[in-house]
């Protein structure tokens, strides 16, 4: 009769599952996002040319300079002429809470971004580090697998050493004696 496991025991695992997998998987993410943000601004400046949208980007920049400047000038204008025992109206006041439904330049180029970036993921993909990436979590999720699919502790432990091999790691490693040391 085979020993089943328990809902501890299944946790334990998964755990482990976790805690051997996920240090690999964030430093490939970090490696992966660093050339996905340059891949991203790289994307961006090609995408924008492509589509038309770099001039429509440099008239609406021009454009919102030249309402700040234009604002800064009312607001300096107003701010002197009003009479000293009056407060200027809320549309004078610096509110950052206040929201506005016309689309921005920031706007554009956030949609703009949105689009490279994804383009960049793709590209992102083919490269040895994506790669590399998209095994790290198939080869966890594998294990995760293995886990909620195995029978007994010990065959499980066997199914996740042969994964864990994959990673360069051994399911049950054993720990190094620390060295003695002499009190002076």
């Amino acid at each position: 009769m085979s020993k089943t496991m328990t809902k501890y025991q299944l946790e334990h695992f998964k755990d482990k599952v976790n805690r051997q997998f996920e240090p690999l998987i964030r430093d490939q993410e970090l490696l992966v996002k660093q050339f996905k943000t340059e891949a991203t601004d790289k994307a961006v400046e090609k995408l924008s040319k492509k589509i038309g949208a770099d001039t429509i980007i440099k008239k609406f920049a021009e454009a919102e300079k030249m309402l700040e400047q234009a604002q800064a000038t009312a607001l300096t204008f107003f701010q002197k002429k009003k009479p000293k025992e009056q407060e200027l109206n809320y549309n004078f006041r610096n509110d950052s809470y206040r929201s506005t439904k016309e689309i921005t330049l920031r706007d554009c180029q956030e949609q703009l971004r949105e689009w490279a970036s994804d383009l960049a993921q793709r590209e992102i993909e083919k490269r040895p580090e994506g790669a590399k990436l998209r095994q790290l979590k198939e080869l966890r999720q594998k294990a995760k697998d293995v886990v909620m699919e195995s029978g007994t502790p010990d065959s499980l432990a066997i199914a996740l050493d042969k994964v864990s091999q994959k990673i360069g790691l051994r399911w049950n490693q054993d720990l190094t004696a620390l060295p003695n040391f002499k009190q002076q």
